[in-house]
């Protein structure tokens, strides 16, 4: 899955990061490789985050689909 990201430059140096998909999914890293790794992260927990958000009724069935 590919997703996009905008990264700025922190005023107090490093990278903070947005992603517009994900509303509220930010984060930040002291440089690009921890930037990328705190993206993975974040992404991965909203992500999780949203799929247990989502209750399904008894008559609903769950797949997983692979993007």
């Amino acid at each position: 899955m590919k997703i996009k990201a905008i990264i700025h430059p922190a005023e107090e140096g490093g990278f903070w990061a947005e992603v517009p998909a994900f509303p509220g999914c930010i984060t930040e890293g002291d440089n690009m490789d921890e930037l990328i790794n705190n993206l993975q992260d974040a992404i991965a927990g909203w992500l999780e985050v949203a799929n247990e958000s989502q209750k399904a009724d008894s008559t609903a069935k769950e797949i997983e689909i692979v993007v």
